[in-house]
């Protein structure tokens, strides 16, 4: 299978670096319009790195956003509407609704699929299976030591660089608040909220917490199946702390997965 990456960030690298060996070959590489080639990096002599979808030259079997909300929404809709399924790790950019438009009817012109990567969070099987019945209430509570929300909305209500007393929650909200108020921070709550009960009725709540060194993603469900609580804790990315590690290998899961005949 050949695949179009979309942006060659952290993710792309690693996609990159696990298909090397594999039946499935990166052919290009879409990348913003200032973006070099770099020197030294060991690639394909035949990858292609292009401007724009349509600058692509060969036949490509899934496209694989990579990027973030901006490459998605750069080029998402211009694949899409020529009939390519596109794989995202973008899901919080589905929290604006003219986002979620546009892509959505793009998809429908090329009669193409949009497959959004499980990315950092499990358990989104089990809130897909409940919402068939009735799911009462979803609420996804997403921990990160203080330095680790630098740079989002929380420096704005805590001082993270100051002395804690124990965890701090710097919001409470609906997914869709989450996702646009804290858009770097936005695809875990995206995540539970399209697999379960939706943007407006899922909870969100976010902590800094200084007695953690990983982030911690919790979620906590009820509905006509029962109860469930689910944690896991994340190891960053050796080379981007910012990116959990987890993210990256949804990506190489789902494109195994788009490849087999036998799917889950």
């Amino acid at each position: 299978m050949k695949l179009a990456l979309i942006g060659y960030g952290t993710i792309a690298h690693y996609v990159i670096e696990q298909l090397a060996n594999s039946e499935h070959q990166v052919a290009a590489i879409i990348t913003s319009p200032s973006f070099k080639a770099p020197e030294g990096d060991r690639l394909p002599q035949d990858l292609q790195f292009a401007k724009a979808f349509a600058d692509i030259e060969g036949t490509i079997d899934l496209f694989v956003d990579c990027a973030g909300h901006g490459g998605l929404m750069s080029h998402g809709e211009d694949i899409l509407r020529a009939g390519h399924d596109l794989l995202t790790v973008s899901i919080g950019a589905f929290a604006d609704q003219s986002v979620h438009d546009r892509l959505y009817q793009a998809a429908n012109e090329g009669d193409s699929n949009i497959i959004l990567a499980s990315g950092a969070i499990g358990a989104l099987d089990i809130l897909r299976s409940a919402r068939t019945g009735t799911l009462k209430s979803v609420c996804y509570k997403g921990r990160k030591p203080p330095k680790s929300w630098k740079g989002s909305p929380a420096e704005n209500v805590l001082d993270l660089d100051g002395e804690f007393e124990g965890p701090q929650q710097h919001f409470r909200g609906t997914a869709r608040e989450a996702a646009l108020q804290y858009p770097k921070n936005a695809n875990v709550a995206a995540a539970v909220a399209l697999s379960g009960i939706g943007f407006d009725e899922t909870m969100v709540e976010l902590v800094a917490d200084p007695s953690i060194e990983r982030n911690i993603h919790e979620i906590e469900a009820e509905g006509a199946f029962g109860k469930c609580k689910f944690e896991i804790e994340c190891n960053p990315m050796p080379s981007n702390p910012r990116t959990s590690a987890l993210a990256a290998m949804s990506v190489i899961a789902n494109i195994t997965q788009y490849a087999e005949r036998l799917k889950f």
